[in-house]
């Protein structure tokens, strides 16, 4: 397995493997060795050893630590480095010998990295004073320094290793795992002075006393764990189907969801519907509906058996997928191959209901780089599900823009809504409404000569018509104050965006206006709000609206800022454009507001010029 390496990581294991040994041949001290002192290692290396098996396991996601560290800090504080070598090397020569399945490199770099850690650690506390052969309780500073050393010399190889090995060792490294490993090494620390104390006050006895009290530690750990796990999975599992219910699903698509964009990672989501089930139900009955509802819970679960996908039960008779890892393209072939081998599944009283078979719709969203929300990845999927209905049912379709767009009579009965709606809530402010039709004319006006799909373009109009619908919260004292804002009073006006997310996403049709109305104020460089989304993190639409608001925010009578004519405005666009707004789109803006509105200016004057002369 070592010749499968790469060069570099062949390269960083030889240096830290010789560095190891080069360590423990100078430091340790087989030779000068008493019989008693070898008792003693051997008692320490046997402690080492089983500690390491009983290692101390956490909730909620099984974190474990070992005491075999605190063995060899406490005799590095009373016998110095030499005990501790040889300690460490019966301890990694038992385990070699034990744990013959793990490959011989494997154990020589865990060898160099505990050498390096103990050495780091000797001289460290040297330097500040401690003193080999007592516990000063008086003086604590050079025991934490030697374990910020051990520590910090710990996490350094280990994220080495990482960046070199990560194939091998399949780990991560994140902010998580490292304030793991600080309380992990606190309670090190705390319990290698214990055992050091009890060392020192009597050596075997108090040696003895501490390896059996961290081993009950250990098992009363285990069994916490155990219990907590089993709560945790009546609380999370669907007690029909046994797969997991909508709750747990919700929390693990956030949390997939902000790993995937993180790591930039393709990330899919799947929802299925039982085809017909009302049917199924009306001619077999309800307790014969549910032994269908766990006969396709079964399925679902020995589908995803041995991947790393996620089956849940969304709700009635809708059941979800999260496939991480996975591209659209994927996760279709995969449902797709489920559907076939359903169809070809036989269950009783599926004769009776219209495709004689039992069958499912499905709908898949991919993540994209735009979204900023799981809901949204959600929503999509429920799109591209009814959809899939749409087509007849029995069918996976995958979400797509150009397939799932709106007609034009939908989008005049939507815009139609909106206009209602936003007649009635912004009646108490009349710029507000004005400044809310203007954007929608820009809007209109400027999607068509941009790169969008009809649906896009749809959403960009209705967005841009609603966008300040949150406004209605805003009291109208501070709407229309003359003169600058108070700072509350600036939070209070903030939170239009929030307020008008909630107002929106009460509509379940509009979902897909939410991150318009939520994001037309971030900025490009991550100085707006709500969020402080930066670049692309911000969803294209709410890109493009947060120019055309702004545009008319500068070109419109205000009480409190003197009005921009359209060149001015032109200008702070261009000259913000990469700070405030999206470069891209601020030029398209620019040249779209040149030819449509300033050029017809200047053709208005040059008439006017010329009637003047002719007079």
């Amino acid at each position: 397995m070592f010749l499968k390496l790469k060069l570099n990581a062949k390269i960083y294991l030889i240096i830290i493997s010789l560095i190891g040994i080069t360590i423990f041949l100078t430091e340790s001290d087989f030779i000068t060795q008493s019989l008693e002192d070898w008792v003693f290692i051997y008692m320490l290396s046997s402690s080492v050893l089983l500690l390491s098996y009983f290692s101390i396991n956490l909730p909620p996601k099984d974190n474990s630590f070992s005491m075999d560290s605190a063995i060899y800090l406490a005799v590095l504080f009373l016998y110095g480095i030499n005990v501790t070598m040889d300690v460490l090397f019966i301890s990694i020569l038992v385990e070699f010998l034990y744990k013959r399945k793990m490959v011989w490199w494997k154990h020589l770099f865990n060898f160099s990295m505990y050498s390096l850690m103990i050495v780091g650690a000797y001289y460290s506390f040297l330097l500040l004073g401690g003193h080999i052969g007592e516990v000063n309780t008086n003086n604590l500073l050079p025991y934490m320094i030697s374990l910020v050393v051990y520590f910090c010399i710990n996490i350094s190889l280990m994220f080495l290793s990482f960046f070199f090995l990560d194939r091998v060792f399949k780990g991560t490294f994140d902010l998580g795992v490292l304030l793991e490993s600080v309380a992990s090494y606190c309670v090190t620390l705390l319990l290698s002075l214990v055992l050091a104390i009890l060392l020192n006050e009597k050596r075997y006895f108090g040696l003895f006393l501490f390896t059996v009290l961290v081993v009950i530690l250990s098992v009363v750990f285990r069994k916490f764990l155990y219990l907590y796990q089993e709560v945790s999975e009546r609380a999370n599992k669907d007690h029909l189907t046994g797969l997991y219910n909508h709750g747990y699903f919700k929390e693990t698509l956030q949390e997939q969801f902000a790993d995937a964009k993180k790591l930039k990672q393709p990330f899919s989501l799947a929802l299925l519907d039982l085809d017909d089930f009302k049917k199924y139900n009306d001619r077999n009955g309800h307790l014969q509906g549910d032994k269908l509802l766990q006969f396709f819970g079964d399925m679902l679960k020995k589908a995803v058996d041995g991947t790393d996908f996620v089956a849940a039960r969304y709700g009635g008779e809708e059941f979800a997928i999260l496939m991480p890892s996975t591209t659209k393209e994927e996760a279709f072939s995969f449902l797709d191959r489920l559907r076939k081998e359903i169809n070809n599944t036989y269950f009783s009283g599926v004769e009776h209901v219209p495709y004689r078979c039992l069958s499912f719709s499905c709908g898949i969203a991919e993540m994209e780089r735009s979204m900023y929300d799981s809901g949204e990845l959600i929503h999509k999927a429920d799109q591209a599900l009814y959809y899939a209905k749409a087509q007849g049912k029995n069918n996976v379709q995958v979400y797509e823009e150009h397939n799932l767009c709106f007609d034009e009579i939908k989008f005049k009965e939507d815009l139609d809504m909106i206009e209602q709606q936003v007649k009635f809530f912004l009646s108490k402010d009349v710029y507000t409404y004005r400044h809310s039709k203007r954007v929608f004319k820009y809007a209109s006006e400027f999607s068509q000569m941009l790169d969008l799909t009809d649906h896009e373009r749809h959403t960009l109009v209705l967005g841009a018509l609603i966008h300040d619908i949150g406004k209605i919260e805003v009291p109208r004292d501070i709407l229309n104050k003359e003169g600058k804002l108070e700072r509350h009073e600036w939070e209070i006006v903030k939170k239009h965006v929030t307020w008008g997310k909630e107002i929106i996403a009460a509509e379940k049709q509009f979902d897909d206006l939410i991150p318009l109305v939520e994001l037309h104020h971030e900025r490009y460089d991550g100085k707006g709000y709500p969020y402080g989304l930066k670049g692309e993190e911000i969803p294209k639409l709410a890109r493009i609206l947060c120019i055309i608001d702004s545009f008319d925010a500068m070109t419109t009578e205000r009480p409190y800022q003197r009005t921009k004519t359209f060149e001015e405005a032109v200008s702070e666009i261009m000259r913000c454009a990469g700070t405030q707004f999206d470069p891209f789109y601020a030029k398209l803006f620019t040249k779209f507001i040149q030819e449509k509105y300033l050029s017809r200016v200047h053709e208005q004057l040059e008439k006017y010029h010329d009637n003047k002369a002719v007079q």
